[in-house]
This record gives structure tokens, sequence and C-alpha cells, in this order.
């Protein structure tokens, strides 16, 4: 398969806690294949209460949170977690506007 020249970005939209799970596999098994790669886990619904229950030191800080789904839970979103500024279904969006591959974990 041919890469192009500029770095794979993909993001890994995660909705449920079982997504999340595939969505961290998915990261990892990308990373090891092409390190060059940048990618993001973008998490909205009930993924965004798994994340604090199983956190991931190097992950989380590529995983980008809703902050719809937070302020429906009246939750703040614990570091290194990245709040979106946007909701995520617009941000996943804007993103592959800009390029991003989308990928359903």
């Amino acid at each position: 398969m041919k890469t192009g020249t500029s770095p794979l970005r993909i993001l890994l939209h995660a909705p449920t806690a079982a997504a999340l799970t595939r969505a961290r596999n998915n990261a990892n098994n990308i990373a090891a294949d092409n390190p060059a790669a940048d990618v993001r886990i973008v998490v909205n619904g009930e993924a965004v209460a798994a994340v604090p229950e199983a956190p991931d030191a190097i992950l989380d800080t590529r995983t980008l949170v809703c902050p719809n789904t937070l302020g429906r839970m009246g939750r703040d979103a614990p570091s290194p977690l990245v709040v979106l500024p946007r909701g995520a279904a617009l941000s996943l969006a804007l993103m592959q506007q800009e390029g991003w591959c989308y990928v359903r974990a």
C-alpha cells in the first residue's frame, strides 16, 4: 500500500465504552505500524465516563473529549484529556475538512 508524503492524520471516534477500548487498541496498533501517523481519539456519549475510569498515561494525551457530553454529565475532563472547542460531531466534521481521516472504533 502506497502512503502519501504528508503524515497520516487519523481520528478514532469512540462513542461507547467498548468503542473506547477498540480505539485505544487501534491507536497502539497504528503507532506500531506507522510511527509518523498522528492519531487522536475523539470520545463522546458513554465513552466520556469510561475514560477516567481506565486512564492511559500515553493515549489520554491524544484523547479529545466532547464538551456537550461533559456538560450533560456535570463533569470536568481530568488532565491530560483535552476538551474539544465544539461538540464532538461538529469537531469531527471540521477536522475531516482539514484532512483528518475518520474511523469509527
